[in-house]
């Protein structure tokens, strides 16, 4: 079905696989002759490749400096952006930034300040020359798909499910300020990034959709690590007999394998998605080249592929559903036991009651997001529920169209009157179902999702007031036949279905009545309008002379997710007000984290102030008396204090910025870890002013309430050094070594200066 190459790979002329081991270059030489291309020209082959080099402002390919074509957010992600732009001198936007409103878009939380949020969104495209897309109308994603992709192209969007690579353009999610960077003129730096070719062939049996794809990849690579921070370039014979929509539907999950980006080769299909869009212009071919080299190679056999479930809590934990439903009880049982390391004990958590006559019954069914609320998903989900009904019991099914022209397309064709009738709901587009705000199940409820992720506490329970209901993930055609059985888990290759496969017809009037776009044309006489909950940064101070560090948590999971750092859910009307988040920092997972930091923090207060740290901290005197003694040439004022956290792979999911901020203005100034789980949390943490710090996996030499002491760690980073001494300050003074990894010219003046408004607004 998959197949993990043990190293890189040649692919000839878009169809011919060369594995590159000690035979290769005689295989090269017999196909090709003597002059075939050299490995590196070769890995220049890469359509991923060309795109880079087309936006690269800095000349040298190994060294990226990006400048992307257009910037994307949503409404709990635009006004922290917009907001550090401002204190950083902003005065207009130099590219399009379109800012859509499909996560508070409820306006159920908190009185006026989500619809706040949206007015400042609005005066904002307004005064700075942007694109504001109002609640209801579209998902993020499906709009940029509909309007603001193109082949070539390159997105940059403060949500990392930002990919648009089935449509010929490399878009990448990315935490707030990197957005900023490119508002600022800056660019976006990283190193030449990996390539890896997710080969395709076959086609997928009938009933099989995207999701099943998705999570068959996601299952694969995900543990492994076999595309992190890499970008997946999706190629070979299967993908021609794959639709518009089936291709978009396996490329946004791209996001949960921890991959940078994802771009696929584009054909006649593609070329008519852009001509039904009205926007035939922006479609362009990309193929790789006749010897292309890629770094690693995933070969997919589509018709191999089933309908899959991931199980709570991961969406790398899958299973065939023909498994699952084979294996109720040792399945059940496993994932049972790898939720008690999630939820940390902190309740009772079981799936084996949800089996009835020994099968597996689960409550509610949601379609939904940029992964579900696909046109030829909701009308293959009604294909299959046509006739009908969901039943009068507990089992609940919700559908999101994910654009309004999608919604209307379906109340056109007739599809919606199919779903409803059924006893399904159909509402507006909105993405609260993937990230805890809609749709909330009962407590222990199981709830299939054709969403993005389920994590814990994503579909909106609270550990914290000992509530539990869990997600799985699954296709929607799987979803629709698990609905026609009444809740009963069902793959939807075991309905006779005859899918009608109807043409969409794209109808752009309601953005033309309703989405305002500046063109680019910005109003200076425009006041932005801030409401009561819009709150600005607090001021930030740079990187101290020598630095001691308490260990306020101590996490242990294989893998933290940015929902564990700062939950989803009610939490996000919060994201315009930072010290009002902060408290909800690490509140499902470290209750206690908060209080800590706050402790720590009131010394550093004080510090600053010119007043005393013991007597703001009573507890630091044995500690700085210990630090004295030992470097007695050392004032105060060159002894800063701040909290860090221990986690062994923190940074999983989504790209809020608020996940490293959150922690910043709480007096963080470091995260220690084995490794990070995504590019995009380490580049979170440095433009917050933070620490990226590394460690070995041996024995952590402290502990959760342990001091650490990191002397001329302000000199260290001047000096680019990136390992260091530290010591655990107790009776012992023990010393050990901690790592930043590779860090750039510009992060390091960001750490240094202590966060990005100082470095810029400097």
């Amino acid at each position: 079905m998959i197949t993990l190459y043990k190293g890189g790979a040649y692919l000839i002329n878009g169809k011919e696989l060369i594995a590159d081991d000690k035979d290769t270059m005689d295989i090269l030489k017999n196909k090709l002759g003597s002059e075939h291309p050299s490995k590196e020209e070769a890995k220049k082959q890469t359509i991923a490749y060309g795109i880079l080099e087309e936006h690269n402002t800095s000349h040298d390919m190994d060294k990226l400096k990006i400048k992307f074509d257009v910037l994307t957010s949503h409404d709990i992600t635009y006004v922290g952006i917009i907001q550090t732009a401002r204190a950083s001198g902003l005065e207009k936007f130099p590219l399009p930034y379109v800012l859509t409103n499909c996560h508070n878009s409820l306006c159920a939380v908190g009185g006026t300040i989500n619809e706040d949020d949206h007015m400042f969104g609005l005066s904002c495209a307004k005064k700075y020359g942007g694109v504001y897309v109002p609640p209801h109308q579209a998902v993020i994603h499906q709009y940029a798909r509909e309007m603001l992709a193109g082949g070539g192209r390159m997105i940059l969007g403060s949500d990392s499910h930002t990919r648009y690579g089935a449509l010929g353009t490399m878009a990448m999610g990315e935490g707030g300020p990197e957005l900023v960077k490119q508002l600022l003129k800056k660019t976006y730096d990283i190193n030449m990034p990996e390539i890896v070719g997710i080969y395709l062939e076959g086609k997928p049996m009938k009933g099989v959709g995207p999701q099943d794809v998705a999570l068959a990849i996601i299952g694969e690579v995900f543990a492994n690590g076999y595309v992190n921070n890499k970008v997946m370039e999706f190629v070979g014979p299967g993908i021609a007999g794959l639709s518009a929509d089936f291709r978009i539907g396996i490329d946004v999950m791209t996001t949960e394998t921890t991959c940078l980006s994802s771009i696929w080769q584009t054909d006649e299909v593609i070329r008519e998605f852009y001509e039904i869009h009205g926007r035939t212009e922006q479609y362009r071919e990309l193929t790789p080249g006749p010897v292309t080299y890629y770094d690693g190679l995933v070969h997919i056999d589509l018709g191999k592929i089933k309908p899959m479930i991931a199980m709570p809590f991961h969406p790398s934990n899958t299973y065939t559903v023909e498994e699952l439903n084979a294996n109720l009880y040792d399945i059940l049982d496993d994932v049972e036991k790898k939720a008690e390391i999630s939820l940390g004990g902190q309740v009772n958590f079981s799936l084996k009651d949800k089996i009835r006559n020994n099968r597996l019954y689960v409550e509610q069914g949601i379609i939904a997001g940029c992964a579900g609320g696909g046109f030829e998903n909701i009308c293959d989900a009604a294909d299959i529920l046509r006739g009908k009904s969901i039943g009068p019991d507990e089992f609940t099914m919700s559908v999101y169209p994910a654009s309004t022209p999608i919604y209307m397309e379906i109340v056109r064709n007739g599809a919606m009157a199919d779903l409803m009738a059924t006893g399904a709901i159909v509402k507006t587009a909105f993405c609260g179902p993937c990230f805890g705000a809609g749709d909330t199940p009962a407590n222990n409820a199981f709830s299939i999702r054709h969403s993005t992720r389920n994590f814990p506490n994503r579909e909106g329970s609270k550990l914290q007031n000992g509530q539990i209901s869990s997600v799985a993930l699954m296709d929607a055609r799987s979803i629709a036949a698990t609905a026609a059985n009444k809740g009963y888990l069902t793959a939807a290759t075991d309905m006779d279905v005859e899918y009608k496969n109807p043409k969409y017809h794209f109808d752009g009037t309601i953005y033309k009545n309703r989405v305002f776009d500046s063109k680019g044309n910005a109003d200076d006489k425009v006041e932005v309008k801030l409401g009561p909950n819009i709150k600005d940064w607090p001021r930030m101070s740079g990187l101290p002379e020598n630095l001691l560090l308490k260990v306020v948590s101590e996490i242990h999971d294989p893998v933290t997710t940015t929902d564990e750092l700062i939950p989803s859910g009610e939490t996000s009307s919060y994201r315009s007000n930072p010290m009002k988040l902060a408290e909800f920092t690490l509140s499902r997972k470290d209750p206690s984290y908060v209080g800590l930091a706050k402790e720590v923090q009131k010394a550093e207060t004080a510090r600053i102030n010119g007043s005393s740290m013991e007597e703001a901290l009573p507890e630091l005197s044995p500690v700085l008396a210990v630090i004295r003694e030992r470097y007695k040439e050392i004032s105060s004022t060159e002894l800063g204090i701040g909290s860090t956290i221990f986690a062994v792979k923190p940074g999983d999911g989504s790209a809020r910025e608020q996940a490293a901020s959150c922690q910043k203005v709480l007096g963080g100034w470091a995260n220690i870890a084995n490794e990070y789980a995504t590019k995009r949390y380490r580049s979170n943490l440095i433009n917050w002013g933070m620490l990226p710090l590394l460690i070995g996996r041996e024995e952590l030499p402290f502990h959760k309430g342990d001091y650490i002491w990191i002397p001329q760690i302000r000199e260290a980073v001047k000096e680019k050094k990136t390992s260091f001494k530290a010591y655990v300050v107790n009776q012992d003074w023990k010393e050990f070594a901690l790592k930043t990894g590779d860090l750039t010219d510009d992060e390091r003046a960001i750490i240094l200066k202590g966060c990005l408004i100082n470095y810029y607004r400097d």
